[in-house]
């Protein structure tokens, strides 16, 4: 049993007595974020590549992670990303596996420290088949952070080809599933969510 058991929402509802609920944009008036020349530069060169035929991996590799190192950079290298790492929390409950990305509101980089804040899960092309499985990442985090002592009231999770980010959030026992899938490019919008997200939004702030 692990992460990627949850193949569909109602898996991981029935699994951990959550509400599920769905509406277009649960985000407040964001401002969008210019890259940076290196980032620009990158998917420029990546784009083309997977946006058409690249695997997960490729995906992964050449838009997801340099945006999510791009969300790093803007916020002064003051939050972690993790990518590939095993997140078990609770192996009796299917809670453990590997994290495609997490991000964390803690410097620390050489092993995953609470708050887990933000969880993204790398699709090739389809967004709904990775919505359970990052749901329960999503719980995962929850309780890592309740038993680190450092809980927070809203944790996010987004599932994304690369080319599509749907986004989540987790309130105590209610999933919110944002109906709106935000495309890259432009990837200002993408950034300014995710800066949104790890810094007031995960704290109850406007983000501005």
């Amino acid at each position: 049993m692990s992460y990627s058991q949850f193949t569909t929402i109602r898996k991981v509802k029935e699994a951990f007595n959550l509400t599920i609920r769905e509406g277009n944009g649960f985000f407040p008036a964001i401002k969008p974020i210019a890259p940076s020349a290196h980032l620009a530069e990158t998917l420029a060169e990546t784009l083309p590549i997977v946006s058409t035929s690249g695997s997960e991996k490729a995906r992964s590799e050449g838009i997801i992670y340099p945006v999510l190192l791009e969300v790093r950079r803007i916020l002064d290298r003051q939050v972690s990303l993790f990518s590939g790492e095993d997140f078990t929390v609770d192996e009796s409950v299917g809670l453990n596996g590997i994290c495609d990305f997490l991000m964390t509101r803690s410097s620390e980089v050489l092993e995953i420290d609470a708050p887990a804040i933000v969880i993204v899960e790398a699709k090739k092309t389809d967004l709904k088949s990775g919505l359970g499985q990052c749901i329960a990442e999503m719980v995962a985090a929850a309780r890592f952070n309740q038993a680190s002592g450092r809980e927070v009231e809203t944790l996010y999770g987004c599932v994304s080809n690369g080319i599509q980010w749907q986004f989540i959030k987790l309130e105590n026992q209610v999933v919110t599933i944002d109906l709106t899938v935000y495309p890259l490019p432009p990837v200002d919008v993408i950034l300014g969510i995710f800066v949104w997200m790890m810094r007031g939004g995960a704290i109850g702030g406007t983000g501005s």
